[in-house]
C-alpha cells in the first residue's frame, strides 16, 4: 500500500481525491496546514506528496523547497490554480516531480499519480546503458546507485533526488551527448514539453556541487547545440 501525503485546505477536494487514491489502495494522510505537512513529511515516511500551493502556515513551494533541501525523496505533485507557464517552471525547478493545473479532471490526475508510481519503481539509470556495476567512480568522483549516493573526494554530496538522477543517467553513458527534451523524457518521465530550461537548472546546480571550477567543468559537459554529456576521458 502507498502512502500519500495530501496538503490541501479545500475540504472537497481532500474528500474527491482522498476516495480516489483510497481506490488506487493509497492510504491517504491529509492536512490543511503547510508548516503542519511539512512537519508530518520529516517525520514519517510516505511515496507521494500531493502539495496545493496556496496553504496557510507555510505555502506549497516552500514545503516543497524545503523537503528538496534536505533531500527527502519523497515524488511530489504540484496542484495549483495558478496556470502561467513560469509557475509551472519554478514548481518543477523547486523539486516538484509533476505540476497539475485546477481544475482538472479526475482522470488525468489518476494517470499522473500512476505513472509517478510506476516511475518510482521502474527508475533505472538509462533503459539503453545499465551499468553492471551498481558503483561508478571517475577521478574522484562516487556514484553508488543501490544507496542513492554520491562521494566526491571521500566527501558526500548532498543531492536532490532529480540532480541524482540526471548524474546517475549521464554518467552510466560517459560520452553521449544528450538533449535537454532526452533528458526530460528520461529524468523527469513525460509531458514536459517546452521546460528544457528546467534541464538547465538542474545541471547548474549540479555542477555547482561537483565541479571544482564551473567555467571549465570537469565532469559535466556541454555539447554545443545539443545539450550535455559525461566527460568519458576520466
Amino acid at each position: 500500500m502507498n502512502r500519500v501525503l495530501l496538503l490541501e485546505d479545500d475540504p472537497d477536494i481532500i474528500e474527491l481525491l482522498t476516495i480516489h487514491l483510497n481506490d488506487l489502495g493509497c492510504e491517504v494522510a491529509a492536512v490543511t496546514n503547510g508548516q503542519e505537512g511539512f512537519a508530518m513529511a520529516t517525520a514519517q515516511t510516505f511515496d507521494l506528496m500531493i502539495l496545493d500551493i496556496m496553504l496557510p502556515g507555510m505555502n506549497g513551494m516552500d514545503v516543497c523547497r524545503k523537503i528538496r533541501q534536505i533531500d527527502r525523496r519523497i515524488p511530489i505533485l504540484i496542484l495549483s490554480a495558478k496556470s502561467e507557464e513560469i509557475d509551472k517552471i519554478i514548481g518543477l525547478e523547486t523539486g516538484a516531480d509533476d505540476y497539475l493545473t485546477k481544475p482538472f479532471s479526475i482522470r488525468e490526475f489518476i494517470a499522473r499519480v500512476k505513472v509517478i508510481f510506476r516511475r518510482k519503481e521502474d527508475y533505472v539509470p538509462a533503459p539503453e546503458a545499465v551499468p553492471a556495476t551498481s558503483v561508478l567512480r571517475f577521478a574522484g568522483l562516487e556514484i553508488d546507485m543501490d544507496k542513492r549516493k554520491v562521494m566526491l573526494n571521500e566527501n558526500r554530496v548532498d543531492l536532490s533526488p532529480k540532480e541524482f538522477d540526471l548524474i546517475t543517467l549521464l554518467a552510466s553513458n560517459p560520452g553521449k551527448s544528450y538533449s535537454r527534451k532526452r533528458l526530460l523524457n528520461l529524468v523527469w518521465g513525460y509531458d514536459f514539453e517546452g521546460y528544457e530550461h528546467t534541464v538547465n537548472s538542474h545541471i547548474n546546480r549540479l555542477r555547482g556541487k561537483i565541479e571544482e571550477d564551473l567555467s571549465n567543468p570537469k565532469f559535466i559537459l556541454t555539447t554545443w547545440g545539443v545539450g550535455y554529456r559525461f566527460n568519458e576521458e576520466l
